[in-house]
């Protein structure tokens, strides 16, 4: 069996460092499970968004939101946000429809996404 990776941008790292150790751990905790259902499905039980051939998962930890893309050694981590805060930007953005579909039409939230990248 080839090894799986959870590999976080620095972006995302950052994110998750900033949180209290405790909710770091439980964060990761809850990537316990993830390696075999990324593994074993099409990823159903996570949000989708997509652009421009580009799919994004979403997965909700309690208060947060974990934007992760498959990658070929598992799956790598964008953004670690605060529901509060896709809320704010919801808000700001003037949507009014569901998170997923609001997200996945909104340029503003491909920029989000793609900073994590450009930090490298």
């Amino acid at each position: 069996m080839t090894p799986f990776q959870i590999i976080f941008t620095p972006v995302s790292a950052a994110e998750l460092a900033r949180m209290p150790k405790e909710l770091q751990l439980h964060i990761l905790g809850e990537f316990r499970g993830l390696p075999q259902q990324v593994i074993s499905t099409e990823l159903n039980d996570f949000g989708k968004l997509e652009r421009g051939g580009r799919i994004l998962h979403r997965f909700r930890i309690g208060e947060f939101r974990v934007y992760f893309e498959r990658h070929e050694l598992g799956v790598l981590v964008h953004r670690i946000l605060s529901r509060n805060t896709l809320k704010d930007f919801m808000y700001r953005s003037g949507l009014k429809v569901e998170e997923d579909a609001a997200l996945q039409q909104n340029p503003k939230f491909w920029e989000l996404i793609e900073s994590a990248r450009a930090t490298k």
